[in-house]
């Protein structure tokens, strides 16, 4: 990047800076892109994993909305089918609840409607013994019905991974672990950016004809790096979540529920054989790089799961993991307005030194946003030396790394009829689609490779070897938070695993045993850090 100037560097490796990068390359822009951490190590992999339609926003009216996010949801499960999948949602009624069952059943016909009947499937209402039937654990009391109706989940770390690896076989320059000191300024624009590796510590400055501030809830930060006085475009919410075992819940489907708390929307969700519960909704003014689910968080979530699964009695000691992330949300109108009611539209603004801002927005609708900005990007490189305005990229059409065929099942026959398991057959194909076949490879090269990293996982030391080599991966934490998830899917979060596997990349990498011990020691940090709620959970529990 420091070599030569570029077109475009956009500051923000998650799933927006990741869409813009490669939106940027596909139309012929020389692009650069840099994250202080991993990708998708910020919000992007603190999500609730979902890509929807927007049910709840049919109560803010925001019916644009909701056919842009519909419509976008039906592209992404076209491009990447093995990160992006339909699933089923069961949204009960009870008598008395904030949203009487007539307002819901009209609601999901209208859902419907603006996704031009083309949702994944047209939703049903179920009387009160057919939801019963379909969940048998939910609370009976008052239960009027449900709806049953259709959405999709992701796994966002790897969305945002995959779309960065297309921008990267685009021709874009990528480079994590690479943290912004500064904004260069050579004629009085913003004309790069002073580059630190994070990991050697070396300073580069990169040189760009127009630069993109997509940090997402770092936006504000960067932004005052342009201008010290630039009034704040975000208002931080926090949504956490807490994983526990899917069998003591009891849900079979994915639950969209009513807080009785508080009455606002949150999910129960499968996830393997976990269940995640989330999220929430409040204001945050803790720094984005210090955020975490509280105990606060926890007992909400907790209870209210509680209210719907009566038998679950769910409680702290049964969460094996929790996360929290920054919505960076559109500060616009008053701040009174609750934070679930914000609205989740975006905007790209361009600040005095000519600094272009992507603020607002969500998951789903990332590629418009991406597309946004690089028209503004367009636009200006058409006005800085006369270039022919590039046509849009079709990222609509173009299928992510892994996702060339949308015949999942037929993946997984041919995985295991070179010896995968069934059970790690699934988990490669629905982590890497028709990639599968590359971690395959390095099996047949090396048998041990096919060897579980965790007795009664499905994951294998292959992963660990495809993420240094394919994946970009260059720390503990990036392979066993971001790329194999072992940290949220296990008990002891991968420490049991750690050393073992950060043996394997000390070998790979180059490291010595100092670089080594210390990526351990960060690691468990990382752990315990998001350990601690439970002595708050205690401390509220036990005053």
């Amino acid at each position: 990047m420091a070599a030569e100037p570029v077109d475009v560097l956009v500051i923000g490796g998650g799933i927006t800076g990741a869409g813009i990068a490669r939106d940027a390359a596909l139309r012929g822009f020389r692009t650069a892109v840099v994250d202080k951490g991993d990708f998708a190590s910020g919000t992007s992999s603190h999500s609730s994993r979902l890509i929807h339609g927007g049910l709840r926003y049919l109560e803010q009216y925001e019916f644009h909305l909701v056919r842009e996010a519909s419509r976008e949801r039906r592209v992404l499960l076209n491009v990447a089918p093995h990160l992006v999948h339909p699933l089923a949602f069961v949204l009960p009624s009870y008598l008395g609840a904030r949203v009487p069952a007539w307002r819901l059943r009209a609601g999901l016909w209208l859902y419907d409607l603006l996704a031009g009947f083309r949702n994944v499937r047209l939703h049903r209402w179920l009387g009160r013994k057919a939801t019963l039937r379909l969940e048998p654990g939910l609370r009976d009391t008052d239960l009027q019905g449900a709806a049953l109706y259709f959405d999709a989940q992701t796994d966002d770390a790897r969305l945002t991974l995959a779309t960065m690896r297309a921008a990267a076989q685009a021709g874009a320059l990528v480079a994590s672990h690479a943290d912004v000191t500064a904004l260069l300024r050579p004629d009085g624009r913003i004309r790069g950016a002073a580059v630190r590796d994070v990991l050697s510590g070396q300073e580069y400055g990169v040189r760009a004809l127009v630069v993109v501030n997509a940090t997402g809830p770092w936006a504000d930060r960067l932004r005052r790096l342009e201008a010290p006085d630039a009034e704040p475009l975000l208002r931080l919410t926090r949504g956490a979540h807490v994983a526990v075992p899917r069998q003591r819940v009891g849900h079979v489907r994915a639950m969209t529920l009513t807080s009785p708390l508080d009455g606002r929307v949150m999910f129960v969700l499968p996830w393997g054989d976990l269940s995640y519960i989330g999220t929430t909704d409040t204001d945050e003014d803790t720094s984005p790089d210090d955020v975490r689910a509280t105990g606060e968080d926890a007992i909400y979530l907790l209870r209210s799961a509680n209210w719907f699964f009566p038998t679950a009695r769910l409680s702290p000691r049964d969460v094996v993991a929790t996360w929290a992330g920054l919505r960076p949300l559109l500060r616009a109108g008053a701040l009174d307005v609750a934070p679930s009611a914000t609205s989740r539209e975006h905007r790209v603004v361009e600040g005095p030194g000519g600094l272009l801002t992507i603020a607002g927005g969500k998951l789903t609708t990332y590629r418009l946003m991406a597309r946004d900005v690089v028209d503004r990007v367009a636009a200006r490189l058409h006005a800085l030396d006369g270039r022919p305005r590039a046509p849009r990229a079709p990222t609509d059409r173009l299928p992510l790394p892994g996702g060339e065929t949308a015949d999942l099942e037929g993946l997984v026959k041919a995985a295991t009829q070179r010896g995968a398991r069934e059970s790690t057959a699934r988990y490669l194909v629905g982590a890497y689609g028709s990639e599968a076949a590359a971690v395959l490879n390095l099996v047949e090269r090396d048998r041990a490779l096919g060897q579980p990293i965790v007795a009664g996982r499905p994951e294998v030391w292959a992963d660990v070897t495809h993420a240094v080599e394919r994946e970009m991966a260059l720390r503990l934490s990036d392979v066993l938070i971001r790329r194999l998830h072992l940290f949220y899917a296990t008990r002891d979060q991968g420490v049991s695993a750690a050393g073992a596997v950060a043996d394997r990349m000390a070998a790979a990498l180059g490291w010595d045993a100092t670089r080594r011990d210390a990526e351990l020691s960060d690691y468990r940090t990382q752990v315990a850090r998001s350990r601690a709620f439970a002595d708050e959970v205690a401390r509220l529990t036990n005053p």
